[in-house]
């Protein structure tokens, strides 16, 4: 039994490597989150087992856990950079197929027919000017290339409260919306869809949608990217303690193949 006991402690140590190798490898991502392996003992025997002496049979992957604290906020001077102070999320949906995504990522800009996107076709959300935040659906953010008067675009702005004002090159500007930003009840239930988007599960619930600043949603920050909340240091200990977990259960093996070594040579 303790092979496979073992054997068990080797493979988590490989998840827990694995684990550790994802959050090094994406310590330059922007609004990446980092997770961590956790593990539980595994325990077998009858009902009328004496619990004093039963002995565990290994160890198994209880749950791999996003760690969803701020990262550091890089200061960029792009306007549509935009960082966000609390625990919200910005909401994108995707021209490709209408999946609605969110991520921590706030590097946008305006494409070739004035959507506000991450530059892989995902839209950004925003409440519409005049819109209740509380009670209304989230749109995908446009921004009109051209005024009424015929004035081309000349930039943006975006507020701590999320609002975004359009200037054109005549002088006039126009709201476009304020920014919505979700909160789940249980982040850590979301579902990773890479290039750090996740989207919603039943373990997380639903996304509460409202504007910035208001509960735990947090303010904007313009000209500022958050980047990933990895620290290096931490992950280079978790590599040390996954090497010497993989070769503590990998003496054990062989330590118990001596043994089984010496009994067999006794037989002979």
């Amino acid at each position: 039994m303790s092979f496979y006991t073992s054997l068990s402690g080797l493979k988590n140590a490989q998840a827990g490597l694995n684990v550790t190798a994802h959050n090094i490898a994406n310590a330059e991502t922007s609004g990446f989150k980092k997770s961590s392996a956790n593990f539980a003992d595994l325990v077998a025997g009858s009902a009328n087992a004496d619990p004093r002496m039963m002995i565990g049979i290994g160890s198994s992957v209880d749950s791999i856990t996003q760690n969803f604290d701020v990262g550091p906020i890089e200061q960029t001077g792009a306007s549509l950079d935009l960082a966000i102070t609390g625990d919200g999320f910005f909401s994108t949906v995707s021209l490709a197929d209408g999946k609605t995504l969110y991520t921590r990522s706030g590097g946008f800009g305006i494409d070739e027919t004035g959507n506000v996107q991450d530059g892989k076709g995902n839209v950004l959300q925003v409440f519409a000017p005049g819109a209740d935040p509380a009670a209304g659906a989230p749109v995908g953010a446009v921004v009109p290339l051209v005024n009424g008067a015929g004035s081309e675009f000349a930039g943006i702005t975006v507020g701590s409260d999320g609002s975004m004002i359009a200037s054109y090159a005549d002088g006039s500007s126009a709201v476009m919306g304020t920014v919505a930003l979700a909160n789940f009840t249980a982040p850590t239930g979301l579902r990773q869809m890479g290039s750090s988007n996740w989207t919603s599960t039943g373990i997380s619930g639903a996304a509460a949608y409202g504007a910035p600043n208001v509960g735990r949603n947090g303010g904007i920050m313009s000209g500022a990217i958050e980047r990933s909340n990895v620290d290096l240091s931490e992950e280079l200990v978790s590599l040390i303690t996954a090497q010497r977990y993989f070769q503590a259960n990998a003496k054990a093996i062989d330590t118990a193949t001596q043994i089984s070594q010496t009994i067999i040579n006794l037989r002979t």
